[in-house]
């Protein structure tokens, strides 16, 4: 438990913000993880705004098969930081928990592992432990692309197929499913000049009818028991619609209009449809339109044999879905996934993120038992 809450609280107190480098996270992981037998690749990229990215992708042991431990290193922003007794990046223990941003998703988890990984010599291990820290995560899962494109190891996880653990916060109940995340956008171009003028163009009058499109899907997938899946909560896409309008002042007509919407599709939705309706009225309004397929929906058939031991292992009756997306979606050419890992996540990206000591303590436990099961009986 010291040592999982050690590690917890010197990774809160790395600033790994999504829009700033990793480097610094990733160099500490990296040292910790060589220092106790695990070889690591680093994979590098650049995101859009030229910023220098690290992923890792470390192995402990020979063999075939084994387990392979999925987190990232990201967090999201903490400037609405309010916890009184410390700040996003001082990791506080106030009442059996520990506070920080990135306390609960997932740094808790990164430790858990950490310290789980470090029972077992090389010597113990008759398959490989595989530990994968991800960049990007909260914006995009960039991250997990780069690694499935560049890594090594990743391509030997992909030949040989180790059980594989996503460890995002799922109170350590084991998650068989959940929904992807999808991103549509819309621009439409005028050109600024006074309302009061025959002059100008206003773009937002282009981007009525397709905002009127978005209004009647998302009427249709709230309320047709087609677009639902009750194998969730909520059951449906969660469409959530942005609107930006650029115009400096009430009286100058706006010389670009944004409209964006965020879905979450399910294992078995087909959003084509929809992404089809969406796209014929942005070519008839003369519209730019994009869609951004950030990660697909993931599914583990519950009836599956890895699923029923992990349950069995860890004394649990069933597992269950979340409707969050997670790295899980882009590993896709890993076929035994599940989700599962310490903390709530209701606790995650709040103003007041915390973990408590029992879900570390225990979450180290549980990775400990699922390396001694898959890697070395």
């Amino acid at each position: 438990m010291k040592k999982t809450l050690r590690y917890a609280s010197r990774l809160i107190q790395f600033d790994s913000v999504s829009h700033l480098s990793n480097q610094v996270i990733a160099k500490y992981l990296e040292m910790k993880l060589a220092k106790h037998g695990f070889v690591v690749e680093k994979i590098r990229y650049r995101d859009e705004q030229k910023v220098l990215k690290v992923c890792l992708v470390a192995k402990k042991g020979s063999g075939q098969g084994g387990l392979a431990y999925f987190g990232h290193m990201d967090t999201v922003p903490h400037d609405f930081w309010d916890f009184p007794k410390g700040g996003p990046l001082t990791p506080t223990i106030h009442n059996e928990r520990l506070y920080g941003r990135g306390a609960c998703d997932m740094k808790g988890s990164l430790a858990c592992m950490l310290s789980a990984g470090q029972l077992f010599d090389w010597e113990q291990l008759k398959r490989p432990l595989y530990y994968v820290c991800t960049a990007d995560e909260e914006v995009g899962f960039h991250g997990a692309r780069a690694i499935v494109a560049e890594s090594e190891f990743y391509r030997e996880m992909v030949e040989h197929q180790p059980k594989c653990i996503v460890g995002e916060p799922t109170g350590l109940e084991v998650v068989h499913a959940h929904k992807g995340s999808y991103r549509l956008t819309a621009t439409s171009y005028g050109k600024e000049a006074h309302s009061s003028s025959r002059e100008g163009k206003n773009a937002n009058v282009a981007m009525i009818p397709f905002l009127k499109e978005l209004y009647d899907i998302y009427q249709l997938t709230e309320t047709d028991g087609r677009w639902h899946d009750s194998q969730f909560d909520p059951p449906t896409l969660s469409l959530n619609i942005g609107i930006r309008d650029n115009s400096p002042a009430l009286n100058v007509k706006a010389g670009r209009s944004d409209a964006s919407a965020y879905l979450r599709p399910m294992p078995n939705t087909d959003v084509d449809l929809l992404i089809a309706r969406c796209q014929k009225v942005a070519v008839e309004q003369g519209l730019e339109f994009k869609v951004f397929r950030a990660c697909e929906p993931f599914y583990k058939n519950p009836n599956s044999e890895f699923v029923k031991q992990t349950l069995k292992l860890l004394h649990r009756t069933q597992s269950k879905t979340v409707s969050y997306a997670t790295d899980a979606g882009v590993f896709d050419e890993l076929f035994d996934k599940i989700i599962l890992g310490p903390g709530q996540i209701a606790q995650a990206h709040t103003s007041d993120e915390w973990i408590s000591l029992d879900q570390l303590n225990r979450g180290a436990e549980v990775y400990a038992k699922m390396i001694q099961y898959w890697c070395c009986e």
